[in-house]
């Protein structure tokens, strides 16, 4: 009897999980489980078990149970540390303190957030030194770290792959990065443009990491997404995302104020929460838009995407280069009252591109324009 081939085994690093965002994350982990991979993941940042309630169903506990998903504090990493032997220590030592350089450069703050990691790696390593025949480090900031040194610390010599997104962890702070692909059997981003930037930005690492680099796109499963072109409002505008200063929602108030001055006032729907908040919220109330901004909190994923369906647009503005290809985007596309969906979007050297065709070719619609942070578009019958 020819007995059934094993599932390959995946260890998963990654930032913060279960969190408020993090749907495309779900839908790859769902992906390789139905591709038949065995998963754990491990998250850096600590349990907040309020967010679990934001988890989407295809990622359920049937299908990823909660124990499959690993995580220690800092005291708890520490404190249940096990002793290696000495080679594994010299190696460990040898790794944390060259991270630890590279993160010096960027500040303290990348600095701490490398030296967190350092315990967890450790940990994880030696309850888990020979369960796994794949490492997978999802984001390649403090995440990938703990991933890297996990994987110089396991005894099995199975590959480790790396994946890249946006500014998060590829063109903000990137502490060790060109090691982390020397280091990589493959590289995973979700766009062009991320491929080649990272072949451009690493191409003096010393080996070309161009033939190990794959394009992998952010899917989604249109039917969750129905398309709905009636009852939606005239002027409602929608943005959603982590209310951080890296977001550019500043941009989109300035310019809801600007068209209000121009006797086109719209409605703004903010969905989520973070640190600029409260500056936002200020703003509102100095540009006089106060009245029609409306802050919403994080919703569940299901809630965000009624919202989507219910705006007349949905805007990303962004202060210059950031997210690689913003999920967002592809999940409002999907609800686009037009067939086929129109994109369009604008540089920070001042250019405006768009598509008539959701994104399969795209023409240059406008240049020498000033920085263009956000764009609206409305539909003009005639």
């Amino acid at each position: 009897m020819v007995s059934a081939p094993a599932k390959l085994r995946l260890a998963v690093f990654t930032s913060t999980y279960p969190a408020r965002v993090a749907t495309f994350f779900e839908r790859d982990m769902r992906a390789l489980l139905d591709a038949g991979v065995e998963i754990d993941v491990f998250a850096v940042a600590p349990l907040d078990a309020s967010l679990w309630r934001y988890r989407l169903d295809i990622l359920d506990d049937e299908i990823l149970p909660r124990h499959r998903v690993h995580h220690l504090s800092l005291l708890e990493s520490v404190r249940q540390a096990r002793p290696w032997p000495v080679r594994k220590l010299a190696t460990f030592v040898r790794d944390a303190a060259a991270v630890s350089a590279s993160a010096a450069r960027f500040g303290l703050g990348p600095l701490a957030k490398s030296a967190y990691v350092f315990p967890k790696a450790w940990t994880w390593a030696a309850r888990s030194a020979d369960r796994y025949d794949h490492v997978l480090a999802y984001w390649g900031n403090y995440a990938g770290t703990c991933a890297y040194v996990f994987h110089r610390l396991i005894e099995r010599p199975v590959p480790f792959s790396i994946w890249l997104h946006a500014g998060t962890d590829l063109y903000r702070s990137p502490v060790f990065l060109q090691e982390k692909l020397s280091y990589a059997d493959a590289i995973i981003t979700c766009c062009e443009f991320n491929r080649r930037y990272l072949e451009q930005r690493y191409s003096d690492n010393g080996s070309a990491i161009g033939p190990k680099v794959y394009v992998s796109y952010h899917g989604l499963d249109l039917a969750a997404f129905p398309y709905r072109p009636d009852g939606r409002p005239a002027r409602t505008v929608l943005a959603v995302g982590r209310f951080a200063r890296a977001k550019g929602f500043d941009h989109l108030l300035r310019a809801a104020a600007a068209l209000n001055a121009r006797g086109t006032p719209v409605d703004v729907e903010l969905v989520g929460d973070g640190p600029e908040r409260a500056a936002l919220g200020a703003l509102a109330r100095e540009l006089g838009v106060e009245q029609r901004v409306h802050f919403r909190g994080w919703l569940p994923f299901a809630e965000v995407r009624r919202a989507m369906s219910q705006a007349t647009v949905l805007v990303h503005p962004s202060p210059g280069l950031g997210d690689g290809l913003p999920n967002v985007l592809r999940e409002a596309m999907a609800v686009d009252t037009l067939d086929p969906a129109g994109v369009y979007f604008g540089t920070s050297t001042g250019q405006l591109f768009g598509s008539a065709n959701e994104g399969d070719a795209w023409d240059l619609l406008a240049d020498f324009l000033p920085p263009v942070w956000s764009v609206e578009v409305a539909l003009v019958e005639s």
